[in-house]
Parts: structure tokens; sequence; C-alpha cells
């Protein structure tokens, strides 16, 4: 378990850890491959599956209900998260221009959840906007991603007050995405810390 945390926690690669605590690379890998196996094991039914028709219609009401998007699903976001024990022999590949450090790239919303989006196999769980149906729900999201349905992203040009106002509903909702990132960093950092 103390492989697995430090692994976690503090980015150790398993071949780290064979002088402090006495164990091979191979034993470190299977430690984290099987501890993540349990988690899977433990939550895939509750947290980690895709949403069934009822949890659609409480994402679609609990979302009018916060922001005021009717059929929005959630939020998509990815950002670049530092990252302090980047082993040296990485850091090229793990660096941009605009940023001194290394970073990982992490994105809020699972790709396999649009998986079933693109091969028509989500449910049919409609929503009204403006006297107009729509089949499926969306996510809101930035210009990085593809422009597809499932994706409302923000006007790049805002030309009038309606757009305007939408624009800055869109970010204001993906915001919330962005906040639980920077909780989760800041406490990223503090394990991170010398005791």
């Amino acid at each position: 378990m103390t492989a697995v945390l430090r692994q976690l926690a503090y980015g150790y690669t398993p071949d780290a850890l064979d002088e402090y605590l006495q164990m091979s690379e191979r034993v470190g890998r299977e430690s984290l491959h099987n501890f993540c196996k349990c988690i899977i094991d433990l939550y895939a039914n509750v947290y980690l599956r895709e949403p069934m028709l009822h949890d659609i219609h409480r994402l679609y009401e609990g979302h009018i209900r916060i922001h005021g998007f009717p059929g929005m699903l959630g939020s998509i976001y990815c950002m670049h998260w530092a990252w302090a024990k980047c082993p040296v022999a990485w850091r090229g590949q793990y660096m941009r221009g605009d940023h001194s450090h290394p970073t990982i790239m992490l994105e809020a919303v699972a790709s396999d959840l649009f998986n079933s989006m693109l091969n028509e196999e989500m449910p049919d769980v409609p929503y009204h906007i403006n006297g107009v149906q729509y089949r499926r729900g969306y996510y809101l999201a930035d210009g990085i991603y593809p422009t597809w349905a499932a994706f409302v992203k923000g006007f790049s040009s805002v030309v009038d007050k309606k757009r305007s106002y939408f624009t800055k509903k869109q970010a204001g909702a993906r915001k919330d995405v962005e906040r639980t990132f920077g909780i989760l960093q800041g406490r990223w950092y503090i394990l991170q810390q010398p005791a």
C-alpha cells in the first residue's frame, strides 16, 4: 500500500521504491495495478458507468436549476496540472512553451462517454429550448474541442447582448469544473510538500 500511495501521490515510478521499501519494480507495478483494479471493481457500477435515464433526468434538472441550461449533461474541461516530480528524462515531452515546468493534461470527462453518443447508442432523452425539441443532451466546452452537436461552445466574436450573455453564462458554468480542478491541484500540492 505504501508503494501504491507513493506512486499515486508523489508520482514515483515503480523502480524508484526498490531500495526504500525493499520491493522490486515488478511488485510495485503489480501493486498499483491491483489497487486500481480493486477501485474499479468496487466503484465501477456506481461512479464509473455511463448515465442511465434517471441519471440524465437528474443532470438536466440540476443544470437547469444551477446554471439555467436545459439539456446540459455536464461541462468538459482540460487543464495543465504542474508535475513537480516529473523524471528528468521525460521533461522534454511534458513541457510547453507557455509553461515553465512540466505539466500533465487532465480532462474532466472521460472520452468513453462520447463513444455511445457518436455511435448513436445513447438513449434519447429529449429536452426543449425556445420551442425546439432536441433528442440528446450536450456538454459545455471551450474552443479546443471538435465541432460536434454534443459540445456547446461560447461565441468567439460577441456582436450583440444575447451572444455576450450566453458566452458569459457558458464560461461561468464551465468554471465549476475549473474550480474543482483547482481544489484538487491545491490538495495535490500540499501532499507533495516535505513534512
